[in-house]
């Protein structure tokens, strides 16, 4: 039984790769025709392959429904917070987990500092867009035109003097951010909080969330804060591989 379910489910990367015929299948399966046909029949009769007029098969409607269905289901607040509570315990900083959502990037997941000074920050509420760093990741993903769009309808209120000026100077870090696959924010919203980010990825390499550290300037300088940039895009690792399906649960060295 076991090698049938496997050969089974080996026909469905091969038609991923495009139709193929039966002698196709067959060769890829190292199977006799017939063992072929009598695999593709039962994956036709649930909906996984459909057979064309030229009497090649193809991936079929109900592998795309199921798939959509599990990624809808997906919670990357539930399958993350683990992961941020792991790397409080090893880091101490306060950890984030925010998305994109119409226009606003929210803070959906929060795991306190366990030191005595705490940043202000909930739970469902809009970070700073121009500045905060996991909206830097998360904006950094769109298309470019789409990138540009929103750039030139926000407004850049200067927090501190090392916010965002404008939109050139936005898009440039938009552009700096989505190349080196992480982000900052030193100092850019509170002059006294510094902030490191990650992305995290969905099956098609799309940032779906971003996650950070963050930490008071009296507890941890930028610099300091720089040398956990591993652990964090680790974690931010482990978290896109879970909630992908791509690789195991792992747990960050």
């Amino acid at each position: 039984m076991s090698q049938t379910v496997d050969r089974a489910l080996s026909i469905l990367p091969l038609l991923a790769e495009g139709p193929a015929d039966l002698g196709q299948v067959a060769d890829r399966l190292g199977v006799h025709k017939s063992t072929a046909l009598r695999l593709l029949r039962t994956l036709h009769e649930h909906g996984f392959v459909y057979r064309q007029s030229d009497q090649r098969y193809r991936l079929g409607a109900r592998l795309f429904a199921l798939a959509q269905e599990a990624m809808e289901s997906l919670d990357v607040r539930e399958i993350g917070h683990p992961h941020l509570v792991r790397l409080n315990e090893q880091c101490g900083h306060t950890v984030h987990l925010a998305v994109y959502e119409e226009n606003e990037v929210l803070y959906i997941d929060k795991v306190e500092s366990r030191y005595p000074v705490r940043m202000y920050s909930r739970i469902g509420k809009p970070v700073a867009i121009t500045v905060a760093a996991v909206a830097k990741l998360l904006l950094a993903d769109l298309p470019e035109h789409e990138r540009r769009a929103l750039a030139e309808k926000l407004d850049y209120p200067m927090y501190t003097a090392r916010s965002t000026p404008d939109s050139e100077a936005f898009l440039r870090e938009l552009a700096k951010v989505r190349e080196q696959g992480w982000a900052t924010d030193l100092g850019g919203h509170e002059e006294s909080i510094n902030c490191v980010a990650a992305p995290i990825r969905g099956a098609d390499g799309r940032v779906v969330a971003a996650m950070s550290v963050s930490a008071p300037h009296v507890v941890v300088t930028g610099d300091e804060l720089l040398t956990l940039l591993p652990l964090v895009r680790r974690t931010a690792d482990a978290i896109s591989g879970e909630y992908s399906g791509r690789t195991p649960t792992k747990e960050p060295a």
